[in-house]
């Protein structure tokens, strides 16, 4: 019997692929789990229909991330943290913290694409880099001040 998996399955296959498997296997096993759906016409063509909406939200994305990328190169950040008398922070700039400064600025990355190469544990300038497109890092420039200078 032809089905077309609904979820990812163990030693079978990934989601969306068509495959060939015993009758029983099928009707006792993953059609009655929900974890794939008979081979039909209809089903098919629901499938080319899902896949081709996924690619196009797909290339969407890219194409937001790549416009954000190239809005964001050589961009500086201010960020503002508590420090002691010879510029030590109090604590250490993170990821999520430049993540909300980004977010101030009007921009939404998320935490995990953004690579601080050494912990930013004092005032001054610091590189960091975002990974919004694949193969493409984008480098900014992180300045921390301290928060009694406000």
């Amino acid at each position: 019997m032809k089905v077309i998996l609904l979820s990812d399955v163990k030693a079978l296959g990934k989601k969306g692929d068509l495959k060939e498997v015993a009758d029983g296997y099928a009707r006792n096993f993953l059609l009655r789990r929900h974890l794939a759906v008979e081979a039909t016409a209809r089903n098919m063509n629901n499938l080319a229909h899902e896949m081709k909406l996924r690619e196009e939200k797909e290339a969407q994305a890219l194409s937001l991330a790549e416009r954000q990328a190239a809005a964001l190169a050589g961009q500086t950040v201010k960020i503002y943290a508590k420090a002691g008398e010879i510029g030590k922070l109090f604590g250490s700039v993170t990821g999520g913290d430049l993540a909300q400064a980004l977010a101030d600025m009007g921009y939404q990355v998320d935490k995990k694409k953004i690579e601080l190469p050494e912990q930013i544990k004092t005032l001054g300038s610091h590189k960091a880099v975002l990974r919004l497109v694949p193969h493409k890092p984008t480098e900014i420039t992180v300045e921390v001040y301290d928060e009694s200078e406000l």
